[in-house]
């Protein structure tokens, strides 16, 4: 019987509803907290982001700056043949619009960097949501900054992780998506980023790192760029090579991966051998041009001349001026080897375990920085016959034999012990033909040297020492010396107006004049080679160098006459006091006023202010300064034609048959034209000379004046430098010789003024001074005769 109210065939047991698993009420309860929590935080931080965006976004900075960027951009200084020389500033940086950075460097940035770059509009949702992915399943953590954040922030923002900057980042972001085109950001990216080594952008790493245009970059090295960005410090390629080379191969795979290479290029980047610039690839030393040329344009524009990006082309040619370094080097050290070794730069206690010492010996040469070919080493083990050492590199190297007669006195056992070569000392070598090393030490004695082309004022090479790192006093503009024997052509070039003639005689016998006549002390000059030859020919005076025969001269012409005589050429007057010491290069010169002078004998008689910049332009190409050659015309003629003709023939008979005889017999060439110069004492060394489109003058010397040994001369010192010069820089310039202007004439093989050609000149000087006992005539009295016969037809 059924109960009453319970259906048919039901139970007995009381109603209960549908039960669930203890499982699944532990899972369910929780989810649904979790997705009420999500929709209350999605709520929020739509609410908090639009708070934000009222309230941050108006406070955002302005970006129009962006569109009219201008970023510092350092001063380049580069030769008249286009060869970059230097660049001045604190951030070295070239601007490249976006059309000229090559598409390889581009997506090696883009695969590395951003590679959605062109799909977000600022912000990469999906590269963030899987970075986040990324950071909660890894220890290590994944950035999601866009290119654009990143402009942002290099830009406008801090450099610190907090949540409010990132807020700021992704919003400022998104302001310069909207105001700018993609090509634009991207642009202002690769010109702005700090990249290692002081460069900033991808065009100035690429010269800094391969010493290349950023337009001549391969995958790998594109690559290899891209990676600087994270971390310019740690995967810097020259301090960190293996470190840099991890990344640069990962990013070669990035590239495969985007797309953006093929797998053939792919596995050619990869296997890629890298050749990195070093500090001292320098294509060419023109420190102490490239610091005048500094000067010059800050003198004009203040500190904006290291920031606006200006573009300085010199007269400069760059082949000329490897050739005048080299030159000026090679002689100061062969002088140098001349010299009496002066000992070790420091000692360096090394230590007796081998795995040490060769960070013992870097560290200690750390202090002692190669001087280009010069290199510093440490000695391991020294004998007479022979020297162990190890460079900077970490080359062991040998000397034997004549490598080390320059330190002989060094190895010697009798050495004084701070002079004495053993092991730890650090020395200097010199690396010579078939690998053979020479001992050597850093010269103390200094040099310059300058060559101008006489038709324009251009400087074609200026070299003011030995070395810029050493010494940065510029011995072509700043130093003052006595010229010598270099300065008597300007007397001479005066006499030819007081009725001299190259056949004038003079006598060459001695001389005595008391404290009114020199303006000091009492005088008794002398020749160099202590000789007096008795009467001779101007021409033959000048080619011999010989002091009575100048200093009669001048007497003849007046100390104060000369004086005003040498104006002409570029001298100050003041520097050159009317005294007859005068007459042997007395007074004071720069080798820079020297060239500018001989400049006028080379020109045919113009006086021209030299030249050493050309050009300026500004970033965006601008031309700010343009100097157009300087002309040979009437208004800057300083000596009649006839003149400069006539001093050109004395000079050619210097360089033919005179002191400066090795020039002509050297070079094989007749055009050749100069003096050497050796001052008392042999204090300064000089040779000034040219060819008609090019002079050139080199001085040698110590800073604080001192003998530069008994046997030296400017023949011997200075004329070998110039000689290796002009070999170079005349090399595939054909002869040429100066034409006879109007008004001399020749007589008998000499030039003559037409007004002097028949005796109306001076004939003789000092001839009836008591020649000296047992003096040799330099012209016998058969020649003297003829020489007057010319005088009287």
């Amino acid at each position: 019987m059924t109960e009453p109210g319970r259906p048919p065939n039901s139970s007995s047991k009381p109603a209960s509803p549908t039960r669930r698993s203890p499982l699944s009420r532990w899972l369910l309860r929780p989810l649904m907290v979790l997705l009420g929590a999500c929709t209350a935080l999605a709520l929020s931080v739509a609410v908090l982001g639009a708070i934000a965006l009222a309230v941050a976004y108006p406070q955002l900075p302005q970006i129009d700056g962006l569109a009219d960027y201008r970023p510092k951009l350092p001063m380049r200084i580069y030769s008249a043949d286009g060869v970059m020389l230097a660049e001045f500033g604190e951030e070295r940086r070239r601007f490249l619009p976006i059309a000229q950075i090559p598409k390889v460097m581009q997506d090696a940035v883009l695969a590395i960097e951003d590679a959605r770059f062109y799909q977000h509009g600022g912000v990469d949702y999906l590269g963030v949501l899987r970075a986040g992915l990324a950071n909660f399943g890894e220890s290590r953590s994944q950035g999601a900054s866009t290119i654009t954040m990143q402009v942002a922030r290099n830009f406008y923002l801090s450099r610190e992780k907090t949540f409010t900057r990132k807020i700021y980042e992704i919003l400022l972001a998104l302001k310069i998506e909207n105001q700018l085109s993609k090509e634009r950001i991207l642009e202002l990216y690769m010109n702005q980023i700090y990249l290692g080594q002081r460069a900033y952008g991808f065009a100035a790493a690429s010269e800094t790192y391969f010493g290349k245009p950023l337009e001549k970059v391969s995958i790998a090295e594109a690559a290899m760029l891209a990676g600087l960005p994270k971390a310019p410090s740690a995967y810097n390629p020259v301090a960190n090579p293996r470190r840099a080379t991890i990344r640069q191969q990962y990013i070669i795979d990035r590239m495969l991966e985007g797309g953006f290479i093929t797998q053939a290029q792919h596995d050619e980047a990869k296997h890629e051998e890298l050749h990195y610039r070093t500090p001292s690839d320098v294509a060419v030393h023109a420190e102490y041009v490239a610091e005048t040329a500094r000067q010059l344009m800050f003198s004009q524009y203040g500190d904006e001349a290291y920031t606006r990006g200006f573009n300085v082309q010199l007269t400069l040619n760059a082949e000329d001026q490897k050739a005048a370094y080299q030159a000026l080097r090679r002689g100061l050290m062969d002088y140098e080897r001349r010299q009496v070794y002066r000992g070790p730069e420091a000692y360096v206690d090394l230590p007796n375990d081998p795995k040490e010492l060769d960070l013992r010996i870097a560290e200690a040469l750390n202090d002692h920085p190669d001087n280009d070919d010069l290199r510093a080493a440490v000695v391991l083990e020294a004998s007479p016959r022979k020297v162990v050492a190890v460079l900077q590199s970490g080359e062991s190297i040998t000397v034997t034999g004549d490598g080390l007669k320059p330190v002989a006195s060094g190895l010697s056992d009798k050495a004084a012990a701070q002079k004495q070569i053993r092991r730890g000392a650090v020395v200097r070598a010199v690396k010579g033909p078939k690998d053979t090393w020479t001992l050597t030490q850093q010269p103390e004695v200094e040099g310059a040297f300058v060559a101008l082309d006489p038709r324009d004022g251009a400087i074609r090479a200026l070299v003011g020492g030995f070395d810029w790192r050493k010494n940065k006093f510029n011995h072509v503009t700043q130093a003052w010396r006595q010229p010598g024997s270099s300065f008597k052509p300007f007397i001479y070039s005066a006499a030819l107006e007081k009725g001299f003639t190259p056949a004038t005689i003079v006598n060459d016998s001695p001389l005595f004049f008391d404290a009114g006549t020199t303006g000091s002390q009492p005088w008794e000059p002398k020749n160099y080679d202590g000789t007096f030859d008795g009467p001779m020919t101007l021409r033959r005076a000048l080619a011999k160098s010989k002091n009575m025969v100048s200093i009669r001269v001048l007497q003849n012409v007046g100390t104060h006459t000369a004086q005003q005589w040498i104006t002409r050429f570029g001298f100050e007057a003041e520097k050159h006091p009317a005294y007859l010491t005068m007459a042997l290069g007395a007074g004071s010169v720069t080798p820079m006023q020297m060239a500018t002078a001989y400049s006028v004998f080379a020109n045919g008689g113009h006086l021209l202010n030299p030249v050493l910049i050309r050009r300026v332009t500004d970033a965006d190409g601008r031309v700010l300064h343009d100097s157009p050659p300087q002309a040979l015309t009437d208004d800057n003629r300083v000596l009649n034609a006839r003149n400069a003709f006539v001093m050109d023939s004395l000079l050619q008979e210097v360089a033919r048959s005179g002191t400066a005889a090795k020039a002509q017999a050297t070079l094989r060439r007749p055009d050749l034209y100069g003096k050497t110069g050796t001052t008392n004492d042999a204090m300064d060394a000089w040779f000034a000379g040219f060819q008609p489109s090019l002079a050139a003058v080199v001085w040698i010397g110590y800073d604080q004046p001192r003998k530069l040994g008994d046997r030296e001369t400017g023949g011997g010192l200075a004329l070998p430098v110039w000689i290796e010069f002009m070999g170079r820089a005349l090399r595939n310039v054909p002869v040429q010789e100066m034409e006879a202007p109007q008004g001399v004439v020749n007589v008998g093989g000499e030039w003559f003024y037409e007004e002097y050609a028949h005796g109306e000149g001076v004939t003789g000087v000092g001839l009836g001074d008591k020649p000296p006992a047992g003096a040799e005539p330099a012209a016998s009295e058969e020649e003297r005769k003829s020489i007057l016969d010319l005088f009287k037809r």
